[in-house]
This record gives C-alpha cells, structure tokens and sequence, in this order.
C-alpha cells in the first residue's frame, strides 16, 4: 500500500533548529495536502502545519514565525523546517498525507510512525 517514513528528529537546545522529512512510497497516484501533526505527552495530537499539492500552506498559531513546511511533489516528501525551538516544542512529531492510492483508486489519509523532538531549555 502507502508507506510515510519520517526522519529528522532529535535533541537540540532551545533557540536551536531541526529540519523533518516525510518520504510517501507505495501504490501512489497522486498526494493531495500533506502535513505535520505533534502529540505531547498527556495533550492531544494537534496539527502543526499543512500543505497543499498547490503549495498553499497553514499553520498552528504556537508555531507561526518559526517553522516552515515544504514539499517536494516529485519525491513525494514534506519537509517541516524548525526554527527558533522552544520547550514546548517537544513532542512527537507524525506525518500525514491525503494519498491517492492504487489499484483501486481509493483516497485515504496515510500516518507515518512519528519521530521524537526533544527541546531541552
């Protein structure tokens, strides 16, 4: 089927920078939005930033400013750029994508396993 394989993760102090990629491989027919959502221990998974195939962007207020999501629809990968990291950053940080799959034809949201990010202060 889909398979999302992120990378990127890590330790960094604050006011340091991490950069995400989220590689899509599979039966693909084509990607529609792709993004990124964190879950901290004890809250509730939350979007951090999307994109759309059109390259139209959004993101999470806390994160405004500071990162920046890309995508590269050739390599079928996003990227989640991370700048100015605070503590509150820390959390474990899940791609997504609205995948288009086939056979059959079947659009479907596809998760990858998610990747630690740990901001010490």
């Amino acid at each position: 089927q889909v398979q999302l394989v992120e990378s990127g993760g890590g330790l960094v102090q604050a006011g340091g920078s991490l950069r995400l990629s989220c590689a899509a491989s599979g039966n693909i027919f084509s990607i529609n939005s792709m993004g990124w959502y964190r879950q901290a221990p004890g809250k509730q998974r939350e979007l951090v930033a999307a994109i759309t195939s059109g390259g139209s962007t959004n993101y999470a207020d806390s994160v405004k400013g500071r990162f920046t999501i890309s995508r590269d629809n050739a390599k079928n990968t996003v990227y989640l750029q991370m700048n100015s990291l605070k503590p509150e950053d820390t959390a474990v940080y899940y791609c997504t994508a609205k995948v288009l799959a086939t056979p059959p034809l079947r659009l479907a949201d596809y998760w990858g396993q998610g990747t630690q990010v740990t901001v010490s202060s």
